[in-house]
């Protein structure tokens, strides 16, 4: 087992109780007492880091531009998965590399966009039932940036044709690994094979963003899907892909940790990517673009700013209220790390 993963089942045991300390609270009011422990912060920690999700979601409406906005999607065959959950930084870092230069390739032919474009990609390693699903989304702005800075939309509403971005998305891949070890081991009809590329339009990327960002700080499954632990098997909610109805999974606890552990990354993996002209050496230039569209495409402005100043001090939503008045609680003191639990 990967230091990573004994890193994570370590955490996550540990997280919000007595081990990792806390702080004491007392209402004014009705002397009620509540104790609150701290929280691992590991990424892949179904209980953490809700709010820098949020705060990333934030972060990232306020850079959406006033035009349409399309998810680009790259999975990784079947074939390929075994090595790449052996391999996870050479597959994964492949992965980005290849499927976005794909995209910026097509996207400089004049019959797409002509320009250069940008790009949000967040890595995602799970399917809905917490099977090992490697791919990469992408939220992609409709249109680009032109060689004298002047914006390049896309033309009838369409960015790729996914036929085309999939062939050389896959010979990419295969290029970016013949020099590698593992080359061999990978069978020969992979190359040969249709890889899954999907495209669809997203509206103004607000609900897109939404999606991604639960993700951004946590691993595949919260706590909230798990409705039952008994006789060693563990029974989780999932929604298989195409319905809308959630359905029962039920596994020994071993392989239900295994299937949990397969999403744990390598320390310091990087799985927020940003390409093109939203990358952080191109983002200054934002400003000037988003006055530039603003001008263009008025009618597609988003309200976010105005809903944003309207929302009161986000730290006021924090403090902690008494769960039987309601009265703010007052802090009396701290639980030290691996001290003694509360009487």
């Amino acid at each position: 087992m990967l230091p990573s993963h004994r890193q994570a089942m370590r955490d996550v045991e540990c997280c919000r109780t007595i081990a990792l300390g806390g702080h004491v609270y007392s209402c004014p009011e009705c002397d009620q007492v509540q104790y609150q422990y701290h929280s691992c912060r590991n990424r892949h920690c179904p209980k953490c880091q809700g709010r820098k999700g949020e705060e990333w979601l934030e972060k990232q409406q306020d850079n959406l531009l006033g035009v349409p906005y399309f998810l680009l999607t790259f999975t990784l065959p079947d074939d390929l998965r075994i090595l790449a959950r052996s391999n996870q930084h050479l597959f994964y870092n492949t992965l980005f590399h290849t499927s976005a230069a794909a995209a910026k390739y097509l996207a400089l032919d004049p019959k797409y966009v002509g320009g250069q474009i940008g790009m949000v990609g967040v890595l995602h390693t799970w399917g809905r039932d917490l099977t090992f699903h490697p791919h990469v989304h992408y939220l992609v702005p409709a249109g680009g940036i032109g060689g004298n800075g002047e914006w390049l939309p896309v033309r009838n509403n369409f960015l790729f044709p996914v036929k085309a971005l999939s062939k050389i998305f896959r010979a990419k891949f295969r290029d970016a690994l013949q020099e590698e070890d593992c080359f061999e081991d990978i069978p020969s009809r992979v190359w040969k094979k249709d890889w899954v590329v999907h495209c669809q339009q997203v509206g103004k990327g607000v609900a897109a963003l939404k999606y991604l960002a639960p993700y951004i700080f946590r691993v595949a499954i919260s706590n909230k899907r798990i409705v039952r632990f008994a006789g060693g098997r563990v029974t989780y909610l999932y929604k298989p892909h195409g319905t809308k109805t959630f359905k029962r999974c039920t596994l020994a606890s071993e392989e239900f940790i295994r299937r949990f552990l397969q999403h744990v990354l390598p320390r310091g993996f990087v799985k927020v990517r940003y390409y093109g002209f939203l990358s952080s050496a191109v983002r200054p230039k934002l400003l000037s673009l988003r006055i530039q569209l603003e001008k263009l495409y008025s009618h597609h402005l988003d309200q976010a700013q105005q809903a944003d100043e309207d929302d009161p001090d986000m730290s006021e939503k924090h403090h902690t209220c008494c769960p039987s008045c309601g009265c703010r609680m007052l802090l009396q003191g701290t639980i030290p790390r691996n001290g003694r639990s509360p009487p």
